[in-house]
């Protein structure tokens, strides 16, 4: 489980095709992460843009279109295997060398949770539509599919890219398209990928698990046992 609480940004490195024995479909991602990662042993869960990941042992790297093993991971670095529906759910199918990811730990048993509960669990990716500088803060509006929008709630949380975020305001439910907005302050603008992204850039969306467990048990007790 996380809080949303981004602890630093990472650097991605390379992305490979996946590890023999991973699975076809597969990317093997390589991520510089820093200190974060120094006692996360392989196994251990790092969210990245709000993306739970499972630490890898290896790396993976081709030379001439051969995939060769090339030991274990450097110091700092962040390796996991990314299968493909992950890889078509969320934007790390987009990734390139160079961006920079949120990253988070697991939250620990005594910790503080300080944003909402976050899974790592994407439920879509959304598309910023909009952002109003206010000069200290911003707004930015973000377009979701439609079977996200009733999982919102003004005043609730969600998570962007791992950001725990309140939601300031949401689309009509008569509305065609969908959106959300958040405000962005200058510690979330400065601390995470988000204060990065620009109009037209797409990012992870998680709901509420509390919302999400709320519309299943209405869909039961409607009668729509899909």
């Amino acid at each position: 489980m996380f809080t949303g609480i981004v602890e630093t940004t990472g650097t991605v490195v390379a992305l490979h095709p996946g590890a023999p024995g991973a699975g076809d479909g597969t990317v093997t991602v390589r991520i510089q992460a820093g200190e974060i990662v120094d006692d996360l042993p392989p196994g251990g869960s790092l969210a990245v843009d709000g993306v739970c990941l499972t630490r890898a042992d290896h790396v993976t790297a081709d030379n001439d279109g051969a995939r060769q093993a090339t030991g274990g991971p450097a110091a700092g670095e962040f390796v996991a295997d990314v299968m493909g529906e992950t890889l078509a759910r969320t934007t790390l199918g987009g990734l390139q060398p160079g961006d920079t990811v949120n990253l988070e730990r697991c939250l620990p048993v005594a910790g503080r949770l300080d944003g909402h509960v976050v899974q790592g669990h994407v439920d879509a990716t959304g598309t910023i539509t909009q952002r109003v500088d206010h000069g200290a803060w911003e707004t930015v509006r973000i377009s979701v599919p439609r079977e996200l929008a009733p999982l919102l709630a003004q005043k609730g949380a969600i998570a962007v890219d791992g950001v725990s975020l309140t939601v300031t305001a949401v689309s009509a439910a008569r509305e065609t398209e969908h959106w959300f907005e958040i405000g962005l302050i200058p510690a979330t603008l400065a601390a995470t990928g988000l204060g990065h992204k620009t109009e037209g850039s797409r990012v992870n969306l998680e709901a509420d698990v509390m919302a999400k467990y709320a519309a299943r048990l209405a869909a039961f007790a409607g009668g729509d046992h899909q």
